[in-house]
């Protein structure tokens, strides 16, 4: 009654920490409180993640390497995070030319790219296929006379008035006109995107076709395991080839379909308009502040006004230079598929020819099965009569001398006679060949 219950619980007093460590010596501390003669542990600095090496190029051609991550990418470029996945190696197979508002994305092929109307970033541009695009970007660049965009405070006097006294936009004259004749800076970069993809898939394309024609001619000629194997692996390569050139000539039909779309492509379009928008607002703001006794300035500015857009409005559907841009590319890579094509007409020819060459060795083959039946059935008539006379039974036939030779010789050429007899039948049904 009075026993104390043990308990399978141990209870752990809570230890004080600084009972626990050990004291240091004041002589070997410094005025900061560390050891002296003790290295202090490295300073780990955040490894940035996420971060992709990207090429910079401006208008001049001058390049730059930077490493920005995806937050800084969409900050200088803006926009939306959700397109730099087309960039990703998700779509890596993918072409895509997508307008934003300050900016273009493109995705072809290997070239991956945000093209303003300032710069360009390249993303990787250190891989073998982008240094060629690489090297046609600082070669052909700052030979391109830039696109002169005209600062909206700025009035050239030489040329004639850009606005009547109605406040009403005139037609640009042919000497400004002369110096925009240039494409727009977005273009030329596109341009020479197109120009290198376009030319190493007719290089591909080429390169196919000189591997393609042999291997073809080869398996016409003898048709082995070997050879089949070659044009099944050709066949394949030629497949996804025909796929990648699809890819890029739909996206640019796609363009060609929809004046929209192009018309969203010209950045440095917008630009102009922009900042002339914002230079009028900034004249209307200044005018309205200004007490002046006539009172049809105000609405001087909401005319002017309303002729920018007027004019803005119609200036975007003007797409003939992209429009002509894209379609020269557009033929270029309709040639390229129509050599794909070409080649796969060629295989499927030389398939047809290989099918025909198996369908005739099939039919020599049940030839030659149907002569070696009528021989069998011949023989084996003659076997039946060997097998009836061996039996023991006694006939008069075997009491004559000599008579073996003769028997045996007549009752193999009437087998012969048999058989000549059906094969001559078999060919005037047509079931042999002549």
């Amino acid at each position: 009654m009075g026993k104390r219950k043990f308990s399978f619980r141990r209870k752990f007093l809570p230890v004080n920490k600084t009972e626990m460590q050990p004291l240091e010596p004041s002589s070997n501390k410094t005025t900061d409180g560390k050891l002296a003669g003790v290295p202090a542990p490295p300073v780990k600095t955040k490894k940035k993640t996420g971060s992709r090496l990207w090429m910079r190029f401006d208008r001049s051609g001058q390049s730059e390497v930077i490493e920005c991550d995806k937050s800084a990418i969409v900050k200088r470029v803006s926009i939306p995070a959700r397109d730099l996945r087309i960039l990703g190696p998700v779509f890596s197979h993918s072409s895509n030319i997508l307008a934003r508002e300050k900016a273009m994305v493109v995705n072809l092929e290997f070239i991956k790219a945000i093209i303003t109307a300032e710069e360009v970033l390249l993303l990787d541009p250190l891989c073998q296929e982008v240094l060629p695009f690489v090297d046609q970007l600082r070669q052909q660049l700052p030979l391109k006379s830039p696109f002169r965009i005209q600062e909206p405070g700025l009035v050239d006097t030489s040329d004639k008035e850009k606005k009547s006294s109605d406040g009403q936009w005139l037609p640009v004259p042919e000497a400004a006109e002369g110096l925009q004749s240039e494409l727009p800076f977005e273009f030329q970069v596109l341009e020479i995107a197109l120009e290198v993809v376009c030319t190493y898939l007719d290089s591909s394309v080429a390169d196919l076709e000189i591997d393609a024609y042999p291997v073809l001619d080869e398996l016409a000629r003898n048709v082995s395991t070997k050879n089949l194997e070659r044009v099944r692996s050709l066949k394949s390569n030629l497949t996804r080839l025909l796929a990648r050139v699809q890819k890029v000539r739909d996206e640019i039909e796609h363009l060609l379909d929809d004046n929209e779309d192009m018309a969203h492509l010209y950045l440095t379009r917008k630009q102009i308009q922009n900042q002339q928008f914002e230079a009028l607002l900034a004249a209307g703001a200044a005018n309205s502040m200004t007490i002046t006794p006539n009172l049809a300035r105000p609405n001087f500015n909401m005319q002017s006004n309303a002729s920018f857009v007027t004019s803005a409005h119609s200036d975007d559907h003007d797409v003939e230079d992209l429009e002509m841009l894209l379609e020269a590319y557009f033929m270029q890579l309709d040639g390229t598929r129509n050599k794909i094509l070409s080649v796969r007409e060629y295989i499927d020819d030389t398939e047809d020819y290989v099918n025909i060459q198996l369908d005739n060795q099939r039919n020599e083959l049940i030839q030659l099965q149907l002569i070696l039946t009528i021989a069998s059935f011949s023989i084996t008539i003659e076997t039946l009569i060997a097998g009836l006379l061996g039996m023991n039974i006694n006939i008069s036939l075997y009491n004559i001398n000599g008579i073996f030779l003769p028997f045996v010789a007549g009752t193999s050429s009437s087998c012969i006679v048999l058989f000549l007899v059906i094969l001559a039948y078999a060919r005037w049904k047509k079931l042999l060949g002549s």
